[in-house]
């Protein structure tokens, strides 16, 4: 993953959000049972910022690499379920890495 470019730095966008969506599982036990609030707070800062970003370099990505309507369905619902940013970069970012 060479991420001096953009789709590198997608590809590494989505497994770090990737990362940070399942983060949840480690700090909602802690909120939500224990009453300690800040690990929730701050993964869902950076969650936030992961997210964004991977969304911004989705839409450059598709844009620059011609994806097709399916492709660019996927990748952005990928943003909101557990673990699809993984197959995400499996299955449609891997298609695109050379072109």
């Amino acid at each position: 993953m060479n991420v001096k470019t953009s789709f590198g730095i997608l590809r590494l966008s989505a497994i770090l959000e990737g990362i940070s969506y399942l983060l949840f599982a480690l700090t909602m036990p802690l909120k939500y049972m224990y009453e300690i609030k800040m690990p929730n707070k701050i993964v869902g800062m950076i969650h936030g910022g992961l997210f964004i970003a991977y969304i911004l370099f989705v839409f450059i990505e598709s844009q620059e690499k011609k994806w097709s309507l399916s492709e660019k369905f996927w990748s952005y619902l990928a943003s909101l379920l557990p673990f699809a940013t993984f197959i995400d970069d499996k299955k449609i970012f891997m298609k695109y890495q050379n072109k």
